[in-house]
């Protein structure tokens, strides 16, 4: 599982990077000024949460649990709803996916306390100490 999620966070990682580059070459003439910063938020929190994935990765080896594994499958369906949804937003101007972009974030707040309490309560004993 730690596998999983430290190959998710660096191939998320790469495609932020690949996105915020794409975003401030090839749109920044395509776009409006309000739609270049949807993208740029959607490649913003794609980073924090490619980051968190590997956090996940490296927390699973130390606090083994459901509740560290949730936070990894949290954070992977935060990126896809939120970054994903305000990336065909930026691009196609469908204002429908700002009603889902939140679920996204939902999923993002759910993985930080999920990750907060796997560690929290964890098994081996480094939480409590």
């Amino acid at each position: 599982m730690e596998r999983i999620f430290a190959v998710s966070g660096a191939v998320s990682a790469f495609v932020a990077v690949a996105a915020g580059a794409f975003g401030a070459h090839a749109l920044k003439a395509r776009l409006d000024a309000v739609r270049l910063a949807v993208f740029e938020t959607a490649a913003r929190y794609q980073i924090y949460h490619a980051l968190g994935l590997l956090a996940v990765a490296w927390a699973l080896t130390r606090w083994p649990g459901p509740p560290v594994r949730a936070a990894g499958w949290l954070f992977l369906a935060g990126t896809v709803v939120f970054s994903g949804s305000l990336y065909v937003l930026a691009a196609t101007g469908a204002r429908w996916l700002g009603a889902v972009t939140p679920l996204g974030g939902l999923c993002f707040l759910a993985g930080w306390l999920s990750l907060a309490v796997g560690i929290w309560g964890g098994a081996g004993g480094g939480a409590r100490t």
